[in-house]
């Protein structure tokens, strides 16, 4: 099996984080084939080079790719990262925001009996313990599928959410941007 070259371009908070995102990515639309579908999926890992590339000779990215494939310093499954535009952190000291949600008067719990399916996904709640199983029966018979039955207390006539919390993001946060190469296995 030979080898193929590959420059990926990507963003995300890490790049680690980019490195497993494109690794999925080339698997979904690659398929895995052994380790050798000829995508940064099959290398093993990345070394970050941005720091030597920021300390060589090259005023561009690609010319510094392009040289070291050239050189043939990188091997089979060799794969690098150079950091291109860095991530910038959120660092307010309060990163999320609650927006409470206010239902007036007086709750009142009631026993329910909730019919699930097979998947736990619920299809109905009932009263009685006998309209629950009445309904999961003919369901059951219909689709020849499982149901089960449990009690659940329930707040009658209010909706149970007491707060949304929802991720403040700071003015300067960003995204990084990283650049992968090397040499995939095909």
């Amino acid at each position: 099996m030979g080898a193929c070259q590959f420059k990926e371009r990507s963003t995300g908070k890490t790049a680690q984080e980019v490195y497993r995102k494109l690794c999925e990515i080339a698997e979904e639309e690659y398929g895995h084939q052994d380790g050798y579908n000829g995508t940064i999926s099959t290398t093993d890992g990345f070394r970050d080079e941005t720091e030597m590339y920021s300390k060589s000779k090259f005023n561009d990215v690609n010319s510094y790719i392009y040289n070291r494939f050239d050189s043939h310093a990188m091997n089979k499954r060799d794969c690098s990262a150079i950091c291109i535009v860095k991530p910038i952190d959120n660092k307010n000291k309060t990163r999320s925001q609650v927006e409470h949600v206010v239902t007036p008067g007086t709750k009142k719990w009631v026993l329910k009996y909730v019919v699930y399916n097979h998947n736990g996904n619920k299809l109905n709640s009932f009263d009685t313990k006998g309209d629950a199983v009445d309904f999961a029966r003919k369901r059951t018979e219909k689709t020849q599928e499982t149901t089960t039955i449990d009690m659940e207390k329930v707040l009658e006539k209010c909706n149970p959410r007491v707060a949304k919390i929802t991720y403040k993001k700071a003015t300067s946060e960003r995204d990084g941007e990283w650049i992968f190469f090397g040499y995939a296995a095909e």
